[in-house]
């Protein structure tokens, strides 16, 4: 008779024993399989949230982004590029350049596509005695935007004069009680006012904005230009050399002088941006985190628990059953049946009872986790996730376990003396 076949014997004789046992191994299967797979799952879960989450976020943040390059449009251009040989002394304290350039370097900056500046404007501007007035007054001549190659139409920052019109500033159409329509006379060339602007508290409170073309012929500097004003696309001040490298490579005879003021405020509403970004992402994760760190800690008190107990009250089955069962132990080893052949006899019972609890304990834990899983969660349903791995392990250890368990009862079964056994 195989050992096997007395194996199967001695379930069928001692249902309950097997059983019990088999029940505790099952227990600890189903705790070990459902805190896995409920990690697992909460793991997918998490990550499904935080694509979502990061897709409607970046969204949001797309939406925050659009605002904020709409409020820093307002401020204006953030730098100004000027002739080389201008002197930035003399160009700070009059308030416009005395030196000049050709008009079309605003068109080959737009040209040569510099990805670190947009909004290209070309301007004559120019300090004069206003000679129908006897004030002394800021000329500003202006056109169009110089459209950049390949970015497509653009929101105009400064909007053109039209021909023949003229913008007066606050000083001025105060002082002279004017409105729009009115006409003003300028070196003997008649505008008529197209906007009255606010105050601003500079000079272009005593500035007219007049078409570019129109004030070269006022100051005779036909086709020449003194400034081009630019705005930083990157809105980041430590990126001024790079501006200045690239506008260089196109213009090598101008410099660049940035207005710190407006690009910090650039910078500023940038980073609040990019911080609030930042911290939805960074609070998301936390709580994630936190969560999972509380599972963890519940399931590393939990589980080792349960797997103890479960050893535990296997091997005093295995006590119990070796002790139920020395009459039949002296049999076998009266019959000639080796030390082996009875170790292997108990072990293999061991193993078939962790075998049918590891089998039973996954089903028990895998549906437990789907069910509690889907109970709990307010997302929509993962579905009966399987992982073979886990499987396998659970197969191949929770059988391997409940021998160990039993190792020493069945150590004593096999060194029993077969002839005090019958003497008995």
């Amino acid at each position: 008779m195989s050992t096997w076949h007395l194996v199967l014997r001695e379930i069928g004789y001692r249902k309950g024993n097997f059983l019990l046992g088999a029940a505790a191994v099952l227990v600890a299967a189903a705790c070990v399989v459902a805190a896995v797979s409920l990690l697992g799952r909460y793991d997918l879960r998490t990550r499904q949230r935080a694509d979502l989450q990061q897709a409607e976020l970046k969204q949001q943040m797309a939406v925050l982004e659009d605002d904020y390059r709409k409020i820093t449009l307002g401020l204006g251009f953030n730098i100004v590029i000027l002739p080389e040989n201008q002197n930035l002394a003399d160009f700070y304290a009059e308030d416009y350049a005395s030196k000049l350039m050709p008009e079309d370097y605003a068109q080959r900056l737009a040209k040569a596509r510099v990805v670190t500046v947009n909004h290209i404007l070309p301007v004559l501007q120019q300090r004069i005695q206003w000679p129908e007035r006897q004030r002394t007054i800021q000329v500003v001549g202006t056109r169009g935007e110089v459209a950049l190659g390949g970015r497509g139409k653009q929101i105009a920052l400064q909007a053109p004069v039209a021909a023949g019109h003229v913008v007066v500033g606050y000083e001025l159409h105060r002082s002279l009680k004017l409105s729009p329509g009115d006409r003003l006379v300028l070196c003997d060339r008649t505008f008529q006012v197209s906007a009255l602007q606010p105050q601003r508290g500079n000079q272009d409170d005593i500035t007219l904005w007049i078409p570019l073309a129109e004030a070269q012929q006022i100051l005779k500097h036909p086709g020449q230009i003194n400034a081009i004003m630019a705005l930083e696309c990157n809105c980041a001040t430590e990126r001024l050399a790079s501006v200045r490298a690239e506008i260089a490579k196109t213009l090598p005879d101008t410099q660049v002088i940035e207005f710190s003021s407006s690009a910090l405020a650039r910078v500023e509403a940038r980073n609040r941006a990019a911080q609030a970004k930042e911290e939805a992402a960074q609070r998301e994760a936390d709580g994630r985190a936190r969560a999972r760190l509380d599972s963890e800690r519940l399931f590393a008190v939990l589980i080792p628990l349960v797997i103890g107990a479960a050893a535990i009250w296997v091997g005093l089955l295995a006590w119990g059953n070796v002790r139920s069962r020395t009459g039949e132990i002296g049999i076998l080893r009266a019959l000639g049946v080796p030390t082996r052949g009875v170790l292997a006899l108990f072990l293999a019972r061991a193993a078939l009872m962790g075998l049918l609890g590891a089998a039973l304990g996954f089903a028990a834990g895998w549906l437990g986790s789907w069910l509690g899983e889907e109970r709990l969660s307010d997302g929509p349903p993962l579905g009966p996730l399987l992982d073979p791995l886990l499987l396998a392990l659970v197969l191949l250890v929770t059988p391997l376990l409940s021998a160990l368990v039993s190792w020493l009862p069945a150590l004593g079964a096999a060194q029993v003396d077969p002839a005090s056994t019958l003497r008995t």
